[in-house]
Parts: C-alpha cells; structure tokens; sequence
C-alpha cells in the first residue's frame, strides 16, 4: 500500500544536505552568529525575490507581523481590521502591541476576505488593515489597497503562507505598507528552526523595524525606544540562502500537484474544492477542501494511510483568549472550522502518491 504522510520534512533535507551542511560549517567556521554578514545577504536575497528595497530578518513570523504594526503606527486603543479565519497570530499581534482585532468574515465560497466586507468593519479607530494571503492564494488586493488610500489606512500582509504567490504578476509580500513572513519549517520557504522576516519599500519603517527587533537600540547601546528581541540569526539565514533558490521550482511542483487535484477530485459530491482568483498564481501552501462529513472523510483516508490536517479547528473568537470578539451566532468561520481539510501537499510527492490520494478521496465520496 502506498502511504502518504501530511509532510514529512526529510525529503526537504536529503534534496539540498551537501548546500545546507557546507552552510552550516561556514557559519561555525565564521564564529559569527547575531546580526552578520549572512543576515544581510539573506535580507538582500529575499527582498530581491519578493520585489521590495527592504527586508528585516525576525526570530519568527509572528514577531515580524507585530513589528510590522508597530512600525506603522499601531498602539493601544487602536482597532485593527484581521481575518476571522487566519492562524491565532495574525491576531496575537495586534493584542501584544494593546490594539483591538475586529474580525471580518471571509468572501462567500473563499478562505480570504474580500473588501466590502473590510469598508463595513472600519471605525474611527482603525489604524491598520491586516490581509492574510491564506493558504498562499493571494488576497484580491486592488479594491483593498483603493479602500486603504482612500482613508489613509496602513495594509499590512500576512503573507506567512504565500512565498512566491502572486496577483497579476505581482509578489505577495509587495502590495502593502509592510509584509511579514514565517519560515516555520512547513512553510514553502522554511527554516530549521523557528525564523521570519518583515518586507517593505518605506525606508523609515524599515530603520525603526530594525530597531524594534534589536531591543530598540538605534546604535549598540543607545535605545530609542522599548523593543523585542527577534533576532533572524546568522545559521537560520545561512541556511535559509541555501533553500531560498528552490523555492520557484518547487511551488512550480505545488501548482502541478494543485492541478491534478483540481482535475481528479472534481464533481465529487459533498466536496468543494479551492477555488483561485483570476489572475491568481498561488503559492499553494496547502490545498485545502470542504465537506459537511469531514471526520468520516478524513478517518477513511487515514485508515488507508493517508495523513490530512485541519486548518483551524476552533476560529479564534471561539478560543479563550478572545471570547467575546466574535458574534454569537454561527459565521462563515464556524463553518469553515468544522468542514476544512487539508489534503497532502509538498513538492515530494510523487506521482504514484498524488493518485493514491485522489484514489482515496473519491472512493470516501462515493
């Protein structure tokens, strides 16, 4: 029997050891570890990759997204607009800085949101707007970003699931006043280690992010203000060099398998399927589908010994740390929490795999 794990993080390693095992000798032979050379080339690379001037490597995705905010302006008091369906970090980071999430609901028959629904969330206190590019299907940004001009409002991305998305040709991470990433190691581009970076063309964010993340020193010594520690050190980014040059192909793996399930799983009954935006290349993070009988489906995939996810069991307003911030009758949110599953998905798997799982799928279907 053919089996099929959710993602099993060795095939990422034995593709590139020898490249990773000379990066790590460099940065052991270098005695260099905190904010050196292999940072900074890093930041170049990345910035280059998503098309920005800037980039500020972070110790994880969840602090870039704070500092993101705090390097635009976001303090207590503020409202910030976030996704009701993203993960709890997006939300985190606005409540670590004092500022409230006001969630809105995803676009019907979608995971993002869409921009009517944002413009009926705003209040005289917004002071930031949050898209997550979910999954790595980039948000439809033109009416968001027209939305945001208009008021003088902030976007910032949560593009931690959409490296190398992209929207009319244009990265995900480029769009907004700021972006942040996660290199969590499940990510597309991921890290051996927990790791992030914040994206931006705006010279002065930049110079405060940099500050932020460096205990909101401007010089060694001289603190302007009360900042983190959330240093991207110097083997994460070393390593990060050494994966960052895959990336293209391997999403390119990603839509080919996308493809595949698109065309196999089609028509099924009482599955829905991801639906991509025109002019939409997604990252394909995850392919995530729907059914009102997910449990029975995904118990029939794993007796048959193929690994799924969900993607996010509880929405976070249902979570004890904001209970009270969602309304009390069922959402979109609700509903997506208790249909979504998360198929099989990396640029290893093969193809005897990839039809193993829609084999299976639509024989839990049927």
């Amino acid at each position: 029997m053919i089996r099929v794990p959710f993602l099993d993080l060795k095939d990422n390693v034995a593709a590139l050891r020898p490249a990773l095992d000379a990066a790590f000798a460099r940065v052991m032979d270098s005695g260099w570890f905190i904010l050196g050379p292999e940072l900074e080339a890093f930041e170049a690379e990345f910035a280059h990759f998503i098309g920005v001037p800037h980039a500020i490597g972070t110790g994880n995705g969840l602090d870039a997204l704070r500092i993101a905010l705090e390097a635009s302006g976001v303090g207590p008091g503020d409202d910030v607009i976030v996704p009701a369906h993203t993960f709890i970090a997006t939300w985190l980071a606005v409540t670590q800085l004092g500022a409230v999430p006001v969630a809105v609901e995803p676009a019907a028959g979608r995971f993002n949101v869409a921009a009517d629904a944002i413009e009926a969330a705003l209040t005289p206190r917004t002071k930031a707007i949050v898209v997550v590019h979910l999954y790595g299907e980039p948000v439809e940004m033109e009416p968001v970003l027209a939305l945001a001009a208009a008021r003088g409002i902030p976007v910032i991305e949560d593009a931690a699931q959409a490296h190398g998305a992209t929207r009319h040709g244009v990265a995900c991470g480029s769009f907004g006043h700021a972006a942040a990433f996660s290199f969590y190691p499940a990510k597309n581009l991921g890290a051996f280690g927990d790791a992030g970076a914040l994206v931006t063309g705006d010279e002065a964010l930049r110079q405060r992010a940099r500050s932020l993340r460096n205990y909101g020193a401007v010089t060694k010594y001289d603190h302007a203000e009360a900042g983190i520690n959330s240093r991207l050190d110097e083997l994460q980014a070393a390593l990060l060099r050494v994966v960052l040059p895959e990336i293209e192909g391997w999403n390119a793996r990603r839509r080919a398998i996308a493809a595949r399930y698109d065309e196999g799983l089609a028509d099924l009954p009482g599955l829905e399927q991801p639906r991509s935006l025109p002019g939409n290349v997604p990252a394909w993070h995850l392919y995530v589908v729907r059914s009102a009988r997910r449990a029975a489906l995904q118990a029939a995939l794993a007796e048959v010994g193929i690994g799924t996810q969900i993607h996010y069991p509880t929405p976070i307003y249902r979570l004890p740390p904001y209970a009270g911030l969602g309304p009390a009758c069922e959402t979109p949110t609700d509903r997506i929490a208790r249909e979504a599953l998360s198929l099989p998905m990396n640029p290893f798997l093969s193809d005897p795999q990839i039809e193993r799982v829609i084999g299976a799928v639509r024989a839990a279907c049927s």
